[in-house]
């Protein structure tokens, strides 16, 4: 196996140093995806959403790609294999080029960790949609900060956003967007693949946004010989532990950051989703804003066999029972869910009965599965709702 393996490496490497010699030609009505490394190069999108896959592997007996389907690639006569997908929906997609069985990273793509490992990845654009595209704005930055856990016993990494002009407004303090990333992402994930940048950038511009800080942690949090996960208490008092321990006053000793919760916000997308409910319903005197993207906290994926359904009042006690309590504590309670995600219907379901016990909350759908770009548009949406 170690062998194979380090043939396939081989094999891959010789096919980078080949694509950086040659200039592949670009299907007749296709364009070079915006993710590819190199911009003459291909996979390359159809306009009708069809994609086209190229690897030059002639040692190889197999080649195929899994973009969520897999889809069996052809060779030529010089050991080119190459593939055209059906429609894929416009957003961003993991895939893997699977060679002789073995999956690997495609070397005319960028990488992207946000599979639990660093994947290849093809971002579709959406026709009419560029709230997240670069535009001729100010623009603000993003920023990685090492700082130190007391809760982990390690150093570890952040990302934030600065709006514009932060550097200059020396006297000026912002509210602060906490946002939470996806099992099997890192705080790479909203600072990459989220576009968090570019779509605070073009909110603020256009005046509906409010300027402020976006702090994207790293989700993943355990003690040194444990490791915690899922949506237990344990696992939420240990994230609990490290953003209010850590997290929290490392950026509020070294940011211009307005005090108190209705300047707070704690957001996140599927298990960050879960994060962000605990964690921001929990401690409404911390936060004032909270928003749960597509998290399967409320049902709608595969369950241990025997597990209960989900009990929001158990979760939070009080949210169905004293949810005049929340109410007045909580400026905007937001729930997002993608329109083909397995968990749309849990969600919804949920939403009805915290209207109907008479809790505010705000919900909103959007065309798509449990993928980036429904957490793109989900936070397009709640930015513009906060620190009004």
């Amino acid at each position: 196996m170690k062998r194979s393996v380090y043939r396939i490496l081989l094999l891959l490497f010789a096919t980078s140093l080949a694509a950086f010699s040659q200039s592949p030609n670009i299907p007749q009505g296709a364009v070079p995806a915006p993710t590819n490394i190199r911009p003459g190069d291909c996979p390359c999108i159809f306009s009708d959403l069809r994609v086209f896959f190229r690897v030059s592997a002639p040692e190889a007996g197999k080649v195929q790609v899994d973009i969520g389907k897999v889809y069996d690639m052809q060779r030529d006569e010089k050991g080119i294999w190459s593939v055209t997908t059906d429609p894929l929906d416009p957003g961003f997609h993991y895939y893997s080029l699977v060679i002789n069985g073995v999956r690997v990273s495609d070397p005319a793509s960028e990488s992207f960790y946000g599979t639990g490992r660093m994947s290849s990845a093809i971002d579709i654009p959406e026709k009419g949609v560029d709230f997240y595209s670069i535009k001729d704005v100010p623009h603000g930055e993003i920023r990685n900060r090492i700082y130190y856990s007391k809760t982990t016993g390690t150093w570890r990494s952040l990302n934030i956003y600065t709006p514009p002009g932060y550097d200059k407004s020396v006297s000026e303090r912002y509210p602060v967007l906490y946002i939470q990333h996806g099992g099997g992402e890192d705080e790479r994930g909203w600072a990459v693949q989220g576009k968090t940048g570019l779509i605070l950038d073009n909110l603020i511009a256009e005046g509906k946004a409010a300027p402020m800080l976006v702090v994207i942690p790293n989700g993943n949090v355990s003690r040194p010989g444990m490791t915690a996960g899922g949506y237990n208490d344990e696992a939420m008092a240990l994230f609990r532990e490290e953003l209010f321990g850590n997290v929290i006053p490392f950026i509020e000793s070294n940011y211009r950051v307005k005090p108190g919760a209705a300047n707070r916000a704690i957001a996140g997308l599927s298990m960050g989703g879960g994060q962000a409910f605990y964690t921001g319903l929990r401690n409404t005197d911390m936060f004032a804003n909270v928003g749960v993207f597509s998290t399967g906290l409320f049902g709608g994926i595969s369950r241990q066999p025997g597990a209960a359904e989900f009990n929001p009042e158990t979760v939070i006690p009080g949210i169905l029972t004293n949810p005049a309590s929340f109410n007045s504590k909580l400026k905007v309670f937001y729930i997002s869910v993608g329109e083909q995600d397995p968990r749309v219907e849990a969600t919804k379901k949920l939403v009805q009965t915290f209207k109907e016990k008479g809790l505010k909350v705000e919900f909103a759908s959007f065309p798509g599965a449990h993928e980036w770009q429904v957490w793109r548009k989900s936070l397009h949406d709640f930015a513009q709702r906060i620190f009004k």
